[in-house]
């Protein structure tokens, strides 16, 4: 049952796996999101939820630092807590502080499971989405609260996203930023239709809580990236249930991300697994927008643009040479993208055998 009434203004939920070095850098961004929050809207409530990804760092010991230091902010001292509900994880009291760090564990790996359950745990009816190398702008949180209220039958909200290269990219691979949840759309809202078929990422997302936990099924297809997986697109899935279910959803040019990109995020030993993934989601992505009834047709054509365009490509370039990363990223989607619905079959196929065998 999703409560009808929450404590707090917002939540901000944090995925993280093997986060510990990254971590600090967006709890600086965030501390000056406080700071903003107090110079302009100090009756604002929010929370700060990491939940691990089954980490094999610090990251633990690195938010519970975080814990200990913003427990005691802004603390109201004519309403001090009892006793026994002292600590980074009492309950919240109206005259408690905010923000306040949670930490979670959640075992399952995926950011799909880490945040839903980011989204059960949260106090507050919107819930905002930040990767660890997701740094926001101060304001982020108050314009996205704006909107929220403005746009009435939102359920979801995309960010601004601005890559932040920590050496720049070279030009021949501009075709690949935007994969790499890089959202520039201009500096005007933008509704995404489900016709247009395009999504933003989860990469400072914030949606309405009980439109996430009504609308989507309790396990998505897609979980995301793993450390032994790259099958990605589970925001895209859990997007695609929202607007399904007759909610908006919104690009905001206000809300501002700075996504920090490593180097070696640009090398093909990182890119052309991503590209995989990319491909081998794209069955079940393409699928939820159309009716059962005519997905035997769209199968049929999608397996035909698949093939059209790999041999396009092939006719254009050739065998891309090892030099020509842009090509092979290419190649690596449209082919991985064709194969896309017999490895989920498989792959359903596998985890029923599964289930049965399981005691």
């Amino acid at each position: 049952m999703v409560p009808s009434a929450l404590p707090l203004n917002f939540s901000i939920v944090i995925p993280t796996y093997n986060g510990a070095q990254r971590l600090p850098g967006l709890f600086a961004c965030l501390d000056r999101c406080w700071h903003w929050c107090q110079n302009q809207d100090p009756v604002m409530t929010w929370e700060v939820i990491v939940v691990d990804n089954g980490s094999q760092d610090e990251t633990r010991q690195v938010v519970e630092q975080y814990q200990n230091q913003w427990a005691d902010r802004g603390r109201d001292r004519t309403n001090p807590p009892q006793p026994w509900e002292s600590g980074p994880s009492a309950p919240i009291h109206p005259g408690e502080p905010l923000p306040r760090v949670r930490y979670a564990f959640e075992p399952q790996p995926g950011a799909a499971h880490a945040r839903q359950r980011g989204v059960t745990l949260a106090q507050a009816e919107w819930v905002g989405f930040l990767d660890d190398d997701n740094w926001p702008e101060p304001d982020w949180i108050g314009a996205a609260l704006a909107f929220a209220q403005a746009h009435p039958r939102t359920g979801a909200i995309g960010s601004q996203i601005h890559g932040a290269f920590a050496t720049p990219p070279p030009p021949e691979l501009d075709p690949l930023l935007p994969y790499l949840a890089i959202v520039e759309r201009g500096d005007r809202p933008l509704e995404y239709l489900p016709q247009k078929k395009l999504l933003p990422p989860s990469a400072g997302l914030v949606v309405r809580r009980s439109v996430w936990l009504t609308c989507l099924p309790h396990r998505l297809r897609l979980t995301g990236r793993t450390a032994t997986s790259m099958l990605t697109a589970e925001d895209l899935e859990a997007l695609a249930h929202i607007l399904r279910h007759g909610w908006q959803v919104w690009y905001n040019p206000a809300m501002v991300i700075h996504h920090q990109i490593p180097p070696w995020r640009l090398q093909a030993s990182y890119l052309l697994p991503f590209f995989q993934g990319i491909g081998l989601s794209r069955h079940v992505t393409r699928m939820l927008s159309v009716p059962p009834w005519q997905r035997p047709l769209w199968f049929g054509l999608y397996i035909a643009n698949d093939l059209r365009r790999i041999l396009r490509l092939l006719l254009s370039h050739g065998l891309p040479r090892r030099s020509n990363l842009v090509a092979r990223c290419y190649l690596t989607l449209y082919g991985y993208s064709l194969l896309s619905p017999f490895y989920l079959g498989w792959q359903g196929i596998r985890s029923g055998g599964r289930r049965r065998s399981s005691p």
